[in-house]
């Protein structure tokens, strides 16, 4: 996985940046950067303007953007010293099932536009490192490859609910056949989000037919679309008449319980009344995220809310929206989350190197958290000790 295993048998995510000094007793220098400012930059230098805007964006003016990153730094740790740490246990368990570290690739509907190849590459970079990631309804390669791609890592199928239920339910039914592992449904997508960077370039890469393989792979579309193989421009425009159902509503939360026996994630909660309402419906975990602030400006800090969803729905909690580094990880997991979810920084690695690329973005994350729990005694993720600033 990320590092080598110690002699407790636990992953020693830290030892990562052991051959990179080593390297450079050879005057010999990573190709790719360690922090998320300097990937960022990268990523712009070598993907298209249009993209990287898609990709870096947010909602409005971005305060909301900013204020997620802002927000995550107003928490801190109180170390406690003299005290064993030798090894660190960054693992965890969601849904029945162990992991060897606490984070989750966040699904990204550009990752087709990164990189060639770029959703599988996502998915076979979680393979090798053994994480956990959500893949979205928008990429380049079907879901089915993309369930191969993953191997035996494990993996959530994030749903877009469409205007058309028949659709919807067939992707359902296609991510559960295909083996995945949950079922994520986005809810903050009922229409598309005021994006100002967007509008400046007249660019949304959906209405050119990229990132549209779930689509033209399914029949019901097909259907809808009225051809066998419609033109990517054609496709676009089908999809944008179907893409959001605005009145998707606890009923459909309903409907597709009953469809499927996969682990429901509901995705976009941050109300305590509807996370109460999620684990009186029969889901099986909350993502506590606010899209990252790409859909909605003037929105509070996702991590605000993260301390009353956890109390309120009872449930296993996600968390995604900000997170830039290692540290912003273990902040997540102090208050009580259990996986934090990777966006922007791992796509950017995507953009530089592939699944080398997003390896490298995961590893450092990891090293810097297990390198911070050493650094201030906490042996594991329940030592965390985690205020907010005043």
């Amino acid at each position: 996985m990320a590092g080598s295993t110690s002699v407790t048998g636990m992953e020693n995510f830290g030892a990562f940046q052991d051959p990179i000094y080593a390297e450079g007793l050879l005057a010999k220098h990573s190709r790719y950067p360690f922090t998320f400012e300097d990937l960022e930059r990268r990523a712009g230098e070598v993907l298209d303007h249009e993209i990287f805007d898609y990709i870096r964006g947010g909602a409005g003016d971005e305060t909301t953007q900013s204020r997620n990153v802002a927000a995550l730094r107003r928490y801190g740790f109180v170390p406690r010293m003299l005290r064993d740490r030798t090894a660190r246990d960054l693992s965890t368990t969601f849904l029945g099932r162990e992991l060897p570290a606490p984070i989750f690739l966040c699904p990204v509907g550009a990752n087709g536009m990164a990189y060639p190849d770029g959703d599988l590459e996502t998915a076979r970079a979680a393979a090798a490192l053994g994480i956990a990631a959500m893949y979205s309804t928008l990429s380049d390669a079907p879901l089915e490859q993309i369930a191969d791609a993953r191997g035996d890592s494990f993996a959530m199928f994030q749903l877009y609910p469409t205007r058309d239920d028949r659709l919807t339910d067939n992707l359902v039914r296609r991510a559960d056949a295909a083996g995945f592992d949950a079922l994520a449904i986005t809810l903050d997508t009922g229409t598309l989000g005021w994006r100002p960077r967007d509008l400046t370039n007249a660019y949304i890469p959906f209405l050119r037919g990229r990132c549209l393989a779930n689509y033209t792979s399914d029949p019901r579309f097909l259907e809808l679309a009225g051809a066998e193989n419609p033109a990517p421009l054609h496709a676009g425009i089908v999809w944008s008449s179907l893409f959001s159902k605005p009145t998707f509503g606890w009923e459909d939360v309903a409907r597709i319980r009953r469809l499927t026996d996969l682990p429901i994630v509901l995705k976009g909660i941050c109300h305590p009344d509807d996370a109460r309402r999620a684990a009186a419906e029969g889901v099986d975990a909350v993502a506590c995220s606010n899209h990252g602030g790409r859909q909605a400006n003037g929105g509070l800090p996702a991590i605000g809310h993260l301390p009353d969803v956890i109390a309120a729905s009872g449930l296993p909690v996600v968390f995604d929206s900000g997170i830039r580094d290692g540290v912003d990880v273990l902040r997540v997991l102090g208050l009580g989350a259990t996986l934090a979810g990777i966006g922007r920084p791992y796509v950017y690695g995507l953009a530089l190197g592939g699944a080398d690329g997003v390896a490298h973005v995961v590893r450092s994350l990891l090293a810097e958290a297990d390198l911070t729990m050493a650094a201030d005694c906490f042996a594991r993720i329940a030592d965390l000790q985690v205020v907010e600033a005043r």
